[in-house]
């Protein structure tokens, strides 16, 4: 029993590798989590007391719990079963699948990404580029939300920044959940998205049991009160206006209401820029008739090394405003009031929603410029002013949230960005819009031309007086 044993070096080696790693797996590292855990749940608590809604414990639950939660859900049961039935497979194969599904969907939230690395990170990037600017805010209808509710941010689409201008408009609220598309799910953007709480959602080849593994995972952070913000039109805008809305996510939501104690309230967000950084790819997508944006790798970097260069120059002034307004929170025990949450119910809240998002679009100086020059062309600036002051005149008496500048200040700002773009050119007469710019102009003024229908945007004649100062 105490006799030597020889045995070669690196079998040696090979047993004190196995034993450490036995050592560290079921007692070092456990110790280490719980200790980690522990500083991140002190930490949570202390970050609750200043946040208007408290992150929800279903928020940090762990990822393989909810996991496991989510696939051994009665209804994905089913589904499990289904697939299984319909394509001829082992149930063991089925379920294999959805836990696939789930790890794909399931995000791995961490307060300590989001709140020091993420909401800082957006803040930047944001004033970077833009001129941040607050439309349309009822902060009494804002606080006035129960704080045990489920609270939704509906969104329009029109760039990919809006996931960073109202991570960090929204980050004195909450901590927001995006359902983020496919483009996304790349090394090592992934990872710090997963750690953002956002959660990954197929725009096609989705199957039914795909589809019932997303419905359980959003109806359960619905009911665990995580606070969403999901995008309607389920992609971006190819055209500048608002695009009918589907009712995927939504439906999930709303088809699930009364299973659970929470009234859910769906919070309008209308976002609106000067310039959308991928206008000309999703204008290029939406003549070509598709939704695939492919951008060149040598443009790309063409663009890229253009803006450095600016940079480096000094030269570069923004991109112009950036604005966000919240229009009237919805609750949706109100709405329904006593209706069966169903198809018909989604279908309603989705009108609802856009018509919402709509009313509190902010008006921002290109858009209202580049409709002008689409309209009446070559125009003078001093011109363009008049008619700038005419259409402000007409919105402002339709109680439109407008731009905390005058018709001056507003019409230079628009002007000194399509000149710089070269997307207007100065002739004899007046400014006109540059040869093959007018598909870009026309993005742009759509995004508010709602606000002026059944009227045409420039139709306001010259003589109408200037509106009244807007505070």
């Amino acid at each position: 029993m105490f006799r030597s044993v020889e045995i070669p070096l690196w079998l040696l080696v090979l047993i004190l590798l196995f034993a450490a790693v036995t050592f560290a797996s079921h007692f070092l590292f456990p110790s280490v989590r719980w200790f980690f855990r522990k500083r991140m749940e002190r930490a949570v608590a202390r970050l609750n007391t200043r946040l208007t809604r408290p992150i929800e414990p279903f928020k940090l639950a762990r990822r393989h719990d909810m996991i496991q939660r989510l696939i051994y859900d009665p209804a994905v049961a089913q589904a499990i079963v289904a697939h299984a039935q319909e394509h001829g497979v082992p149930e063991n194969v089925a379920f294999e699948q959805a836990r696939d599904y789930a790890r794909e969907i399931v995000p791995s939230f961490s307060a300590t990404a989001y709140f020091t690395f993420g909401t800082r990170a957006a803040k930047w990037l944001s004033r970077a580029f833009y001129r941040i600017r607050l439309g349309a805010f009822d902060r009494d209808a804002l606080d006035a939300i129960d704080p045990d509710a489920a609270v939704v941010f509906v969104m329009n689409h029109r760039s990919n920044m809006d996931y960073v201008l109202v991570t960090w408009l929204a980050a004195r609220t909450s901590a927001l959940s995006y359902a983020v598309g496919e483009w996304a799910r790349v090394w090592p953007l992934a990872p710090l998205i997963r750690a953002m709480g956002a959660f990954f959602i197929r725009r096609r080849d989705r199957g039914g049991l795909y589809r019932r593994v997303l419905q359980r995972y959003v109806q359960m952070a619905t009911a665990g009160g995580v606070t969403q913000a999901i995008f309607p039109e389920g992609g971006l805008s190819l055209t500048g206006r608002m695009a009918a809305p589907k009712t995927g996510l939504l439906g999930h939501i709303v088809e699930d209401f009364g299973s659970h104690g929470r009234d859910v309230i769906f919070v309008p967000v209308a976002l609106n820029y000067d310039r959308v950084l991928e206008d000309r790819v999703l204008i290029e997508a939406g003549a070509a008739g598709n939704r695939r944006f492919r951008v060149p790798p040598s443009r790309l970097a063409g663009a890229v090394w253009g803006h450095l260069w600016q940079r480096a120059r000094g030269r570069f002034r923004g991109f112009g405003t950036a604005s966000v307004g919240f229009g009237r929170p919805l609750s949706l025990a109100e709405f329904l009031d006593g209706e069966a949450p169903g198809p018909a119910a989604t279908a309603r809240v989705s009108r609802e929603m856009k018509a919402r998002i709509e009313a509190v679009m902010p008006v921002l100086p290109v858009p209202l410029v580049a409709g002008i020059l689409l309209d009446v062309s070559p125009l003078p600036p001093e011109r363009i002013e008049i008619r700038v002051a005419a259409l402000l005149g007409m919105l402002h008496a339709r109680g439109v949230a407008l731009p905390r500048r005058d018709a001056a200040r507003i019409t230079s700002d628009a002007l000194e960005i399509l000149l710089q773009r070269g997307l207007v050119r100065r002739q004899d007469g007046g400014l006109v819009p540059a040869p093959d710019a007018g598909p870009v102009l026309r993005y742009y003024a759509d995004s508010v031309a709602h606000h002026f229908a059944p009227t045409r945007l420039a139709a306001p004649q010259e003589t109408l007086s200037p509106p009244p100062p807007v505070r």
